[in-house]
């Protein structure tokens, strides 16, 4: 514990974030970093608890709080105090092979259960992680580390989103030769084409995929597997096969008139939006239009700032469920994950430029109205929940105008030709089904793990998987392992 009274010594202080009026202007990462002074004045209010929930991941009423990767987060912290910064990174990467993603867009579950927050406020580990990773890539200490041997064993690894890349990292490391598949043009999957530039800048991911390249891992883009090739092939050339392929079946909405131009799904939108960022293709242009987005999640509010740095003529976010309280309730102590409402980026922009929060609680969509087959405007209903059941709200309704239509309402599991191609067994969620914290399909040679195998979730579950995954694999290959 570097400072035993930093604790009570230091209030929390945050990265700042350049204001809306400049950041509104790119689509370029937004946040402002403390000096070192500081940071080290933040990584000294760390407690260095007996027993530390930020890393435990534990779950509570149904939901997670603490870090799934079990970082070393009070052992870090203490070397950023004292200046050890290449220790720090050492214990950073024990844990986590890709601190440079979730250190950007993580939303922290380390920090929810920080015991500074039964009282105070939580320790900042999401930007300390930030610090350190980034301070080793300044300096040069992030080189490529290619395993000194190879065993005589192939994967194939389909995909390259963040549970694909741990997946292969892992698997290298211990030796194996991994093959990824990517069907899209770039490595990186959510990362690269589903996370807005202003929450993560492409070139960080380029920057790993660089160095996972010169440690020996083969990537082959443009690849689309049960299309492009076969899973006879793959399985005549591999010894075993991971499948990483998310979970990108788009949830539809039941709704009047569904059919009328003008409607989009949020992942195709935030796809296109960065494609033409980074090659000038076309793509879905909010420019001038009254846009209404379905679905009040984290892709909710990326398409509300993608939407406004487009020029929105105006951003409407609609969300079934109530609104959150703004501060925590007495049923909902700490170490529990904080059910509060959460006011995030895009948010704020559209608050900034509208004066107003673009979010309608309790309300749903009932019907579509076009003009010449193309969205024009949308009705509403307010809802209740009376037992679990949805009730329209009768004489609540109205009329919205609405030239595009972005649905932001979650996924609902694997693609179907994926699964088809591999035959594999799904469970009523649609993720591919394994026994019970295990990796292994009804296929001995074929894994999964991420989204296809956990359902929608977070990046840092996503490597949690891909890391939990690759031990199995790798215990399956050689009758034993010894990795972590």
């Amino acid at each position: 514990m570097g400072k035993p009274t930093g604790f009570l010594e230091y209030d929390r202080k945050e990265n700042n974030c350049i204001d809306c009026e400049q950041r509104l202007k790119n689509y370029n990462e937004f946040h402002l970093y403390l000096d070192e002074t500081q940071r080290k004045e933040q990584a000294a209010r760390c407690m260095n608890c007996g027993v530390p929930f930020c890393q435990s991941a534990i779950e509570l009423k149904g939901k997670v709080t603490g870090c799934p990767l079990h970082n070393l987060i009070p052992e870090w912290n203490d070397e950023i105090y004292n200046g050890n910064y290449q220790n720090a990174l050492s214990r950073l990467l024990k844990t986590n092979p890709f601190p440079e993603f979730t250190s950007r867009v993580c939303p922290a579950l380390c920090e929810k259960a920080c015991l500074n927050g039964i009282y105070d406020e939580p320790v900042t580990i999401h930007d300390n992680e930030y610090f350190i990773i980034e301070t080793a890539y300044k300096n040069g200490w992030m080189k490529p580390c290619p395993p000194a041997i190879r065993s005589d064993k192939k994967v194939a690894v389909i995909g390259s989103g963040p549970s694909g890349l741990a997946v292969a990292y892992t698997l290298n490391k211990r030796g194996h030769n991994v093959t990824v598949y990517e069907r899209e043009n770039r490595a990186g999957g959510l990362l690269m084409y589903g996370i807005p530039n202003m929450k993560l800048e492409k070139q960080y991911v380029l920057r790993r995929i660089e160095l996972l390249e010169q440690e020996g891992i083969q990537f082959k883009f443009n690849v689309n597997v049960g299309v492009d090739i076969t899973s006879e092939q793959l399985e005549q050339e591999y010894d075993a096969i991971v499948l990483c392929c998310g979970s990108k079946q788009a949830r539809d909405i039941n709704v009047e008139n569904r059919n009328v131009d003008g409607v989009y799904f949020a992942v195709d939108y935030l796809t296109q939006s960065t494609k033409n960022q980074l090659d000038h293709t076309p793509y879905i242009d909010a420019n001038n239009k009254n846009v209404i987005i379905v679905g009040g999640g984290d892709t909710g509010n990326d398409c509300v700032g993608t939407c406004l740095r487009q020029h929105a003529k105006s951003v409407i976010q609609i969300e079934m469920m109530p609104q959150p309280p703004l501060k925590r309730l007495d049923s909902n102590p700490w170490p529990e994950w904080p059910n509060v409402c959460k006011t995030d980026y895009g948010q704020q922009e559209a608050i900034h430029t509208f004066g107003r929060d673009p979010r309608i609680y309790e309300t749903t969509l009932t019907e579509l109205i076009s003009e010449d087959n193309h969205i024009t405007a949308v009705k509403t209903t307010k809802i209740r929940f009376d037992k679990g059941k949805m009730t329209p709200i009768e004489g609540s309704e109205q009329v919205l105008p609405c030239d595009l239509l972005l649905i932001a309402a979650g996924f609902t599991g694997v693609e179907s030709y994926v699964k088809d191609a591999f035959e594999l067994e799904t469970t009523p969620r649609n993720t591919v089904k394994t026994e019970k914290d295990h990796y292994q399909t009804n296929n001995e040679n074929i894994f999964v793990a991420g989204d296809i195998h956990r359902g929608q979730s977070l990046v840092v579950w996503a490597i949690s998987e891909g890391k939990n995954c690759a031990r199995e694999v790798d215990e399956y290959l050689m009758e034993y392992t010894n990795m972590d």
